[in-house]
């Protein structure tokens, strides 16, 4: 490998030479992408320049320019970690934007990309009322990516996050700090409802929800994820279930659960047609 890099750092010199290289690579050697890009040239664009300690609206005109010998070799060994250990960008970066918000996340927890972002941006229009929204519940929330969210959602709620994790409750208290939130936003080391004894506006969830058998044949990527975070039971709706047999009891008159299901969502229309 010492051979090759030094032919490669001969052979290439610019920003777009290794944007292009690695793109190439990251086809070449099918890698997945679905942890913040969807696909190998995005994922490139990505790597190099957080690689560069570039922002990633660097002008494309300074993509021409040409790097030192020490930044080529870094980037050639950023490129060939994320092919050799099939390791999430997410966890190299130590970043991920949700809702138009930047965490925090490393190999404790999953890599935020729930569809409940857009529902938070939209304030769960049009089943809350948002000025009626004064206390909320997120369930298995790993970074606190929802439960922050929703915390810039409805400035005037409070937010109880909980999860089962002590490694992710780590993580939440990272974010927790990072966004501000240390007075609104209380982490909750605890297993779904056990120990809770408030009702909320709204309860939130992205659970555990891939079967045993769909969890198998997940792509390497998401192997390097926290298993706990995905494995659902042999359905995938063990801990859905529980969630929606108990939530009644700790929602408000007026309140509303939400909760992902993600693949599981026709085994779930099948169970409770």
């Amino acid at each position: 490998m010492e051979n090759n890099a030094k032919q490669i750092i001969t052979e290439l010199a610019t920003i777009q030479d290794y944007i292009r290289w690695a793109s190439s690579l990251f086809v070449q050697e099918g890698l997945f992408f679905g942890h913040g890009t969807g696909n190998a040239h995005d994922e490139a664009v990505a790597l190099v320049l957080y690689s560069l300690y570039q922002p990633y609206d660097l002008p494309i005109t300074s993509f021409s320019s040409a790097l030192t010998h020490s930044e080529r070799q870094r980037l050639i060994e950023r490129i060939e970690q994320r092919i050799n250990e099939r390791k999430p960008l997410a966890y190299m970066t130590n970043e991920m934007r949700f809702a138009g918000l930047s965490f925090f996340v490393d190999e404790r927890v999953l890599v935020p990309r729930s569809p409940i972002a857009e529902l938070i941006e939209q304030q769960f229009n049009p089943w809350l009322d948002p000025e009626q929204v004064h206390t909320i519940l997120d369930l298995c929330t790993g970074s606190a990516c929802i439960a922050c969210a929703c915390a810039y959602a409805f400035p005037d709620a409070e937010v109880d996050a909980v999860d089962i994790s002590g490694d992710a409750v780590e993580v939440s208290t990272i974010n927790r700090q990072k966004h501000q939130l240390q007075e609104r936003l209380q982490l909750i080391n605890t297993d779904l409802f056990t120990g809770i004894d408030s009702r909320y506006d709204l309860i939130v969830s992205n659970p555990p929800y891939v079967s045993a058998q769909e969890l198998n044949q997940l792509p390497d990527e998401y192997h390097a994820e926290p298993r706990l975070g995905f494995a659902g039971g042999i359905s995938g709706l063990d801990i859905v279930i529980r969630i929606l047999a108990e939530a009644e009891q700790y929602l408000k008159q007026q309140g509303i659960v939400v909760v992902e299901v993600g693949s599981s969502s026709e085994t779930l229309q099948q169970t409770f047609a």
